[in-house]
């Protein structure tokens, strides 16, 4: 380990150790948007030691996105995310090799990317993107850990290969997701959510635990959690057997 004073708050941990932290500086991250969600994720997972981030992106840093999206600062203003993102990134921690990709992503590049990951964090906004990701995890084998929030609520589920998948849970096609600008959103929502993926995907990296098939709503009014059961759909148009 080249630092282990970075990373000893963690490596002290039974469930980590010098093991798990090698295991963790091995791995590759894959987030999908780079907002309100993939804000916290990315940093938490820079923080924490993961060795590749690949980052996946469309916008430039507005002003509206300051409230929540606490990778950007004031002096990014303009900026393509990803620049910016991958900026403060490096600057939080040199030893995480961060890569972005410029979307939206195609099939083929996406499936691309997807494919160069441990995990991928699906920290989009709309459902076109939650199911094309949904679609690539699939089709290259990779868990998927999905994550959405919007007002006072969030909701995260983590989906492995084999067991039921995003498309199980909402099915192709969906509803119109209403959006952030047009419902509000309470900054430290999606800062929970955002960290949630984190440690979702960092609990599978170092084999913590057993959290997939899952879905976890989060109610931040009442500060409550409820989970509920994901089952396969035999008939998934994506990972089942449709007739």
């Amino acid at each position: 380990m080249s630092d282990y004073a970075r990373y000893s708050r963690q490596v002290i941990l039974r469930e980590v150790g010098v093991n798990g932290q090698s295991l963790l500086r091995d791995s590759t991250v894959l987030i999908i948007g780079v907002g309100g969600l993939g804000a916290p994720a990315s940093l938490y997972l820079a923080g924490a030691g993961i060795g590749r981030l690949i980052l996946s992106d469309r916008d430039h840093v507005e002003r509206s996105n300051l409230q929540r999206q606490i990778v950007y600062r004031n002096t990014d203003l303009g900026r393509p995310k990803l620049d910016a993102a991958a900026d403060n990134l490096r600057a939080l921690n040199p030893e995480c090799s961060i890569e972005t990709r410029p979307g939206p992503l195609d099939e083929v590049s996406l499936l691309a990317a997807i494919r160069e990951a441990d995990v991928v964090l699906d920290c989009s906004d709309n459902f076109p993107t939650r199911f094309a990701v949904n679609r690539a995890c699939v089709a290259a084998r990779k868990p998927l850990v999905s994550g959405a929030a919007i007002r006072f609520e969030g909701q995260i589920a983590l989906f492995l290969p084999g067991g039921p998948c995003y498309a199980c849970l909402f099915g192709e096609g969906g509803e119109a997701a209403e959006t952030c600008e047009e419902a509000g959103v309470l900054g430290p929502v999606v800062g929970v959510i955002g960290a949630m993926q984190a440690l979702l995907a960092m609990k599978l990296l170092l084999g913590i635990g057993d959290d997939s098939a899952r879905l976890h709503l989060w109610d931040a009014g009442k500060l409550s959690w409820r989970g509920l059961a994901i089952a396969r759909d035999a008939d998934c148009r994506v990972c089942g057997n449709p007739t």
